[in-house]
C-alpha cells in the first residue's frame, strides 16, 4: 500500500530535493502529545524503508506513543511544502534533502528547529564523521557547513559505477582502475554495437556522471568553490570543460545514447536491470533494488576510476519543523533510527549506515557498497552534488544537458548558459 496510511513504519531517506516552506511557533501544548506524526517517501521494501519501520517499532514499544505516518512523494513534498509547513498541518518529523538550496534555504528562513541541544543530549556528533555533518549544519544564510544543527543524516549515499559483470565477460572486458581503461572498455562495447552507458539526461544520471567527469580534474578547493561559495566558478575552467566536452565526446561515439535525453532515471535504471546496458553510473539508493530485481545476471559496482572525489554525502535528513507539535518524541525517534541494530538493517539491505558495527554487515554486495563508501570518506572524497547550489539548478543542469546530447547546443554554449543560471542563483543567496 503506498498511499497515506497509519500504522507502525516509518521511513527516511533519498531524495534529492524536497522543499517545503512556512514557519510558525512551535511547542508541544496542541495536538495530540502522545502521536508522533511522521512523513517520508522512501519504498517499504528499500534498506531505509524496512530499517525505519523497525524503527517504529522500537518506538511506539518504548514510548507508549503512537506514530501516524503518511507516505508522500518527493514531487508531493516539494509542491506544497511551503503551504503545509506553514500551517497547523506540518508534521513532527519528516525526511528532507540535504543541501544550501534545500534544507539550508528552510533552516535560513526559519522553518526548520535547531537541533543543537538535542545533538548534545544525545551524542549525535560523537556517531556522525565531520564529512558527513557538513550538511547537518547551516549558518544563518542557509550555507552548510557551520551553523545550528537543522538536520540528522542516519545513512550515506553517493555516486558509484555498476556493471553487469556477465556482460564484462563475455566481452572481455576488466573492471578498469584508470581513466584510459575505463574509456577503452566503453569502446570495446561500442565496436560491438553495445551502447556501454544507461544514461538519462532528463533527470539526475547524466548530470551526476557530468560532475564525476569534472571532479577527475578537481580537487576540494574546486568543490568548496562550487558548492560553498568560497570563490567564484570559472565555467571555462579545465574540470568544467571536460566535463562537458567528454559527454559530448561520448555521445558521438556511442557511448552514450542520443535518445537518453527523453529518459527519466527510472528508464535508465531498469534498462541496467534488464541487462540492456552493461554499465550505469549512479548512486547508491539504486543497491537494493539491484539486489532484488537482477536475477538473470551477476552485477557488481566500483569506484569511477582516475578520482578520489565522488557525488555523495550524508544521506537524506531527518528534519523537525518549526511548527511540530511533538518535538521532544521526533528526537527520541531519531535517536532510535542511529541505534546499531536499525543501522545494520540498513547495511544487509542495500544501504550505507552511518553508526553500524562492521561486523553486523554479513551480506556480501552490502560489504562491498559499504567498503566503497568507507574508501570515499575516509579520503574526504564527499563532493555533493552538481545542483546543490542553487534552488533552479537541477532543472537548469538537465535542460542544458540534454541541449548538448541533441546537438542543438555547442559544449561552449552550454557552459555559458549553465554559468550565467548558476551565478545568478548563487547571486540571490549570497548576495
Amino acid at each position: 500500500m503506498r498511499t497515506s496510511r497509519i500504522l507502525t513504519a516509518v521511513a527516511a531517506i533519498g531524495v534529492s530535493a524536497l522543499a517545503l516552506s512556512g514557519c510558525a511557533a512551535g511547542g508541544s501544548s496542541e495536538g495530540d502529545g502522545n502521536t508522533l506524526k511522521l512523513w517520508h517517501f522512501e519504498s517499504e521494501t528499500s534498506a531505509m524503508g524496512i530499517a525505519w519501520d523497525e524503527a517504529i517499532k522500537v518506538f511506539e514499544k518504548e514510548t507508549g506513543a503512537k506514530v501516524e505516518f503518511e507516505e508522500k512523494s518527493f514531487e508531493q513534498i516539494r509542491s506544497t511544502a511551503s503551504q503545509v509547513l506553514n500551517s497547523n498541518e506540518a508534521p513532527d518529523i519528516l525526511e528532507y534533502n540535504k543541501g544550501n538550496a534545500t534544507a539550508g534555504l528552510l533552516a535560513s528562513q526559519g522553518l526548520l528547529s535547531s537541533l543543537d541541544d538535542a545533538v548534545k543530549k544525545y551524542g549525535w556528533d560523537d556517531k556522525l564523521s565531520p564529512s558527513l555533518q557538513t550538511t547537518a549544519r547551516y549558518d544563518e544564510n542557509g550555507i552548510m557547513g557551520s551553523g545550528d544543527w537543522y538536520g540528522v543524516p542516519n545513512y550515506g549515499e553517493f555516486v558509484q559505477v555498476y556493471y553487469n559483470k556477465d556482460m564484462f565477460a563475455a566481452n572481455g572486458v576488466a573492471v578498469p582502475t584508470t581513466m584510459p581503461e575505463f574509456e577503452a572498455a566503453l569502446q570495446t562495447f561500442a565496436d560491438k554495437g553495445i551502447t556501454p552507458l544507461a544514461e538519462s539526461a532528463q533527470e539526475y544520471p547524466l548530470g551526476q556522471l557530468w560532475y564525476q567527469l569534472a571532479l577527475t580534474k578537481a580537487d576540494r578547493d574546486w568543490v568548496d568553490d562550487y558548492q560553498l561559495y568560497t570563490n567564484p566558478v570559472d565555467w571555462n575552467d579545465e574540470a568544467i570543460t571536460y566535463g562537458t566536452e567528454t559527454v559530448k565526446d561520448w555521445t558521438d561515439k556511442g557511448y552514450i545514447a542520443q535518445d537518453a535525453s527523453g529518459f527519466k532515471a527510472e528508464d535508465a535504471g531498469t534498462a541496467f536491470i534488464n541487462g540492456t546496458y552493461p554499465i550505469f553510473v549512479s548512486g547508491s539508493w539504486w543497491q537494493g533494488r539491484f539486489a532484488t530485481d537482477i536475477t538473470s545476471y551477476d552485477w557488481g559496482s566500483f569506484l569511477f576510476p582516475g578520482t578520489t572525489l565522488t557525488p555523495g554525502s550524508a544521506g537524506n535528513m531527518w528534519v523537525i519543523p518549526e511548527n511540530a507539535k511533538n518535538k521532544e518524541l521526533a528526537e527520541q525517534f531519531i535517536d532510535i533510527t542511529l541505534r546499531p541494530e536499525i543501522q545494520a538493517l540498513i547495511g544487509n539491505n542495500g544501504g550505507v549506515p552511518v553508526a553500524a558495527d562492521a561486523a553486523d554487515i554479513t551480506d556480501p554486495k552490502s560489504q562491498e557498497l559499504i567498503a566503497n563508501f568507507n574508501t570515499v570518506n575516509d579520503n574526504d572524497g564527499l563532493a555533493f552534488y552538481p545542483d546543490w547550489p542553487t534552488p533552479t539548478f537541477y532543472d537548469q543542469l538537465n535542460a542544458g544537458l540534454q541541449e548538448l546530447i541533441n546537438g542543438t547546443k555547442t559544449p561552449a554554449e552550454v557552459q555559458e548558459q549553465l554559468g550565467e543560471q548558476y551565478q545568478s542563483g548563487v547571486d540571490d543567496i549570497i548576495g
